[in-house]
């Protein structure tokens, strides 16, 4: 689907400008890992696909698994698609047409890619789910339970754990953020420590994620910053 000058120029200078924040950010946080721009394009259309494809991003993040699918017929462009949002058991068949899976936030839905890969004689890559700050509103497990899943995870050689993906509290202090965040990196530790490739943290989004590359972050996804409010 062609987009317009005025959209591709527009996008092109938002990546340009999250590019340098985050460079500047790796530099302040010590971290020296490098850095992966995930563009969030739900509730866009496919040509905020093509647009980030053209301002240099390679990877773009969907929430739902249906609205990914339509993108995925509209555009030309060899993007890798990743799945940040909740998957629900019954759309494991569709976690092989992803790159990545941020949310296994279970062991029940582990089990559940683990059959599809088996059956495709494939390997999914997947991100734990960690929920650091405890709230009722976000899924995933509880930073208690990352050690003893990592454990029975091992038996699911079709999984591949490269991660932690977490989610800060909406317009929390900056303490509370970096505390979360922190937290995420302690629970990549437990995986790493359990037998795990988990060199991965997914978090930061358009609110936070120059404080999340500074704790370590080495996926942001960043949707509003790059492409606007869609109303």
């Amino acid at each position: 689907m062609p987009i317009s000058d005025h959209v591709a120029t527009a996008v092109q200078e938002a990546v340009a400008e999250a590019r340098a924040r985050i460079a500047s950010a790796c530099v302040r946080g010590g971290h020296g890992q490098q850095v992966t721009l995930v563009a969030v394009t739900k509730t866009h259309g496919p040509e905020a696909v093509e647009a980030a494809w053209a301002a240099g991003v390679t990877d773009v993040g969907e929430n739902k698994v249906q609205e990914a699918e339509a993108k995925m017929a509209q555009v030309s462009v060899p993007v890798r698609w990743h799945l940040i949002g909740h998957l629900q058991r019954n759309k494991v068949r569709h976690a092989l047409r992803f790159s990545l899976i941020h949310g296994l936030d279970s062991e029940r839905l582990a089990v559940a890619l683990h059959e599809e890969a088996v059956k495709a004689d494939a390997t999914i890559e997947v991100l734990m789910q960690v929920n650091v700050s405890g709230e009722a509103t976000k899924n995933g497990v509880s930073p208690a339970e990352v050690a003893p899943l990592a454990e029975r995870l091992l038996a699911l050689p079709h999984l591949r754990v490269r991660g932690v993906m977490t989610m800060a509290p909406f317009d929390a202090e900056e303490r509370v953020v970096r505390t979360v965040f922190a937290g995420a990196r302690d629970a990549r530790t437990v995986l790493q420590r359990g037998g795990h490739p988990a060199d991965w943290l997914s978090m930061g989004m358009s609110g936070d994620y120059e404080i999340a590359v500074e704790e370590g972050a080495t996926h942001v996804r960043l949707g509003t910053v790059l492409f606007g409010s869609r109303s």
